[in-house]
């Protein structure tokens, strides 16, 4: 062989070998894998043998479902949620009741006359034969009575009860952008929940004035339930309002002596002495001042007291317990009431449209209590309420006053209060991260 062909077998090595010199790379990258194989596929001196498959059938004996979904006798429960238009006849018809007799007595009968009010969402439930022959018939009024039809071989008999109500917790959200109700709505709760956040926090913040974009509130609430169905809003139990960069926290409390009432998590009592405003909901159109332009006298003179504007016939509230001193005309105050409270305090309530029931000289009224409506009486431009608060005999600003607290939580009812509250404000702290309503 010359040194050309050596060259040349050098470079270019023959196809089998070639192709040896590929294979042995390969072989030993795969090494670990084939194994990785051998570890899992089959143990050394391990001899394979034959397995044989055989097919068995056998038959299982499963329970019968009669005893639970066909009730004695060949009844079945049935159940249809109510829609908006509907009436008895078409519910029945949905149901699949097909019984002359029972839809007579259901569209007669002065007992089942509830039947006619039906609210969109809840149920009707109704136990019928296979032939459609209505046996019982069974709906939740709004009240929370439940109304039951059954049929008797005296014939159709229709009876109210009501049930254990099954409050169930319940949780919520929201970031303020123009007001509480705007806020509450966005998050998909009802009004009274709004309405009892407000009551809770009336001593801390003033809900016309004190709101600002971007402020904050968790609340967790019962929603009362009867076989399944809601049937309304229970208590707020717990509320985080975050106000202005100011946190407040409350959760609801009653002892075994049947005192109940809102606390902080320190114990401290929510409800002031005096609630921040005589009105739940309005605006305020003229402040404390020692110096202001008379819009009916057109003069300049001092105003020691709170307008707030309101329509005509809004509640107005004693913001604090007290004994009624005056109920009648005076003067420019048109219809007036004037409470004396404990410690030398005293509130009057002017312009009023007319007087709460029972509200007279001498009558005790508790804080909250309606005492009257708002009106234009006396020298007044338009429907307002004139509030005042007095110390001792001195006009004071009651948007500035520092309200004394009630009762605090006592150190023998401590232990009590915190296993009762420490679930609700743990709850608060999962929500406190939360944003589950966000109004535009």
């Amino acid at each position: 062989m010359s040194l050309n062909q050596e060259e040349i077998l050098a470079q270019n090595p023959p196809q089998k070998f070639r192709r040896s010199r590929l294979r042995w790379p390969v072989a030993v990258a795969a090494l670990p894998f084939l194994g990785v194989v051998a570890a899992f596929g089959i143990a050394p001196d391990t001899v394979p043998e034959d397995v044989t498959i055989e097919r068995v059938i056998e038959a299982i004996a499963l329970p019968t479902r009669a005893a639970a979904a066909e009730p004695k006798g060949g009844q079945f429960w049935r159940e249809e949620r109510i829609r908006r238009g509907d009436t008895v006849s078409t519910i029945m018809v949905r149901i699949g009741v097909q019984d002359p007799e029972a839809l007579a007595y259901l569209l007669q009968a002065r007992d089942v006359r509830s039947l006619y009010q039906l609210v969109p969402g809840r149920t009707v439930r109704a136990v019928t034969t296979a032939d459609g022959r209505l046996e019982r018939l069974t709906y939740i009024r709004t009240d929370g009575k439940r109304l039951a039809v059954e049929r008797t071989p005296e014939g159709f008999k229709a009876t109210e009860d009501r049930p254990a109500v099954e409050r169930r917790p319940t949780y919520s959200s929201g970031e303020i952008v123009h007001s509480l109700f705007g806020a509450t709505d966005a998050a998909g709760l009802h009004e009274n929940v709004a309405i009892q956040i407000a009551e809770i926090f009336s001593s801390d913040i003033d809900f016309h004035r004190d709101l600002r974009t971007g402020d904050r509130f968790s609340v967790v609430y019962e929603a009362n339930y009867v076989d399944d169905e809601f049937v309304g809003i229970g208590r707020v139990v717990a509320s985080e309002f975050i106000n202005q960069g100011r946190t407040l926290r409350a959760a609801f409390f009653e002892s075994d002596g049947g005192g109940s009432g809102y606390y902080t998590p320190e114990g401290d009592n929510m409800r002031r002495a005096f609630l921040r405003s005589p009105l739940e909901f309005s605006r305020i159109t003229s402040g404390f001042s020692l110096s202001r332009f008379h819009p009916v006298l057109k003069t300049w003179r001092s105003h020691r007291g709170v307008d707030y504007g309101a329509p005509t016939g809004t509640h107005v509230r004693a913001t604090g317990n007290g004994v009624v001193n005056f109920a009648g005309w005076k003067g420019s105050y048109g219809n007036v009431v004037i409470i004396r409270h404990p410690n030398g305090y005293t509130t009057l309530y002017a312009h009023m449209s007319r007087f709460g029931e029972g509200i007279r000289q001498g009558a005790r009224v508790s804080q909250g209590q309606v005492i009257g409506r708002v009106g234009s009486t006396g020298m007044a431009t338009g429907p307002h309420l004139h509030y005042e608060f007095h110390v001792n005999g001195v006009h004071r600003n009651p948007l500035r006053m520092v309200m004394p607290s009630g009762p605090s939580i006592t150190d023998e009812l401590r232990p009590a209060f915190d296993q009762a509250t420490l679930p609700l404000l743990a709850h608060l702290d999962m929500l406190r991260d939360t944003k589950l309503a966000q109004l535009d």
